[in-house]
């Protein structure tokens, strides 16, 4: 890392861990939709190892979105963006840091979630369990890396949220069917994951690498 990145991403661990917006708003909605799925369909047996894989990807990708429109909303108060315009390191730097911060904070969200997940949903994994391991993080970096460069495209407008999710989702699908074939595969152990999580990692690297290349002309973009 170099000390940009490194104090970005310090600046943003702090701010959050002092006022905990973020996660407690993702907590919250994931939550929320973990327990009214739960009830509205009852999930038992081998449909809940059915339907689990979907309903953990949905539920983060919404709950996520709310953490995803703060990560710039902060920097624009205050005139914090014309001051980071003005910082002689490269604007990868800042875009590199805001995701790394938003994917610790979607993680640890997903840490906490999933006793209750597996509660509500009476799961047990009939496949490789540590595949879970590779899935879920390759999964939410694609949300994030995307979600945060499409987040500070959008920051200007009034409508970002609705904007963000405009263009977010669309975008996210492939890695979204992806991560949910993926998590089905495993819960249910009928299907070998593995083509799924390739696509997965290919997804990251080449939305991630796009994301460095243009975020410098979104960022100076007034």
């Amino acid at each position: 890392m170099t000390r940009a990145l490194w104090t970005h991403l310090v600046k943003d661990l702090r701010i959050e861990w002092r006022t905990l917006d973020a996660m407690i708003s993702m907590l919250f909605f994931s939550g929320l939709v973990v327990v009214l799925f739960s009830i509205a369909f009852d999930p038992q047996g081998q449909f809940a190892q059915q339907i689990a894989g979907g309903v953990l990807c949905v539920a983060t990708m919404f709950a996520s979105v709310s953490a995803l429109n703060q990560a710039w909303a902060r920097e624009i108060r205050h005139q914090v963006m014309d001051a980071q315009r003005m910082v002689p390191a490269p604007a990868a730097e800042l875009y590199l840091a805001k995701a790394i911060a938003n994917f610790l904070f979607v993680s640890i969200v997903q840490a906490i979630l999933a006793p209750f997940f597996f509660v509500f949903y009476n799961l047990h994994i009939a496949g490789n369990a540590w595949l879970l391991g590779l899935v879920l993080p390759l999964g939410t970096w694609a949300l994030v890396a995307n979600g945060v460069f499409f987040a500070a495209l959008a920051m200007s407008s009034r409508n970002r949220e609705l904007l963000l999710s405009i263009i977010l989702f669309p975008i996210f699908i492939p890695a979204l069917l992806a991560m949910v074939q993926a998590t089905t595969a495993i819960f249910t152990g009928e299907n070998d994951p593995a083509q799924w999580i390739r696509m997965l990692l290919g997804y990251d690297i080449i939305f991630t690498t796009a994301s460095l290349l243009l975020f410098d002309v979104v960022f100076h973009a007034e």
